[in-house]
């Protein structure tokens, strides 16, 4: 295990619309008002269409292929993430929702485009004090955190 060590800072709420894409927008925002670092919790719809990574397509293959799901219908969503700068000081998002129609629920990474139904409410909180990186991982093809 690795581990650093870091402390609250600003608390944003954030009401994200209809069409917005989750990681776009978060790491568009973070950007814009100099957030580093930040967990993230977030309640409302996923649009159709939208895409998650359920799961690795061949757990064993290096790097790691990844598996889609795409939503067919709107969803109920809920989900916690983090956000962490790449080697070149891009935040980034990594967040996992469970999404949810009727009585089926599909749990999966946002990453690659989940698009707001109506309202996703989020609370963004800020990490100060740390210095932890996203760095890519040659052998998976993930971006893994680094804690400093």
């Amino acid at each position: 295990m690795k581990y650093s060590e870091a402390a609250p800072g600003r608390v944003f709420v954030l009401r994200l619309e209809n069409g917005e894409v989750l990681h776009e927008t978060i790491e568009d925002f973070a950007r814009r008002l100099g957030v580093r670092s930040a967990c993230l919790f977030a309640v409302g719809g996923a649009d159709e269409g939208s895409r998650l990574v359920v799961g690795p397509e061949d757990p064993a293959a290096r790097p790691v292929p990844p598996l889609h799901h795409l939503l067919r219908g709107v969803h109920e969503a809920a989900g916690v993430g983090t956000l962490f700068p790449d080697g070149d000081g891009n935040p980034l998002l990594h967040m996992h929702l469970a999404c949810g129609r009727g009585e089926k629920t599909v749990t999966g990474c946002g990453r690659e485009g989940l698009r707001v139904w109506e309202v996703l409410e989020v609370v963004m909180v800020e990490l100060t004090g740390d210095r932890s990186v996203r760095r890519h991982d040659p052998a998976t093809g993930f971006k893994l955190l680094d804690p400093a």
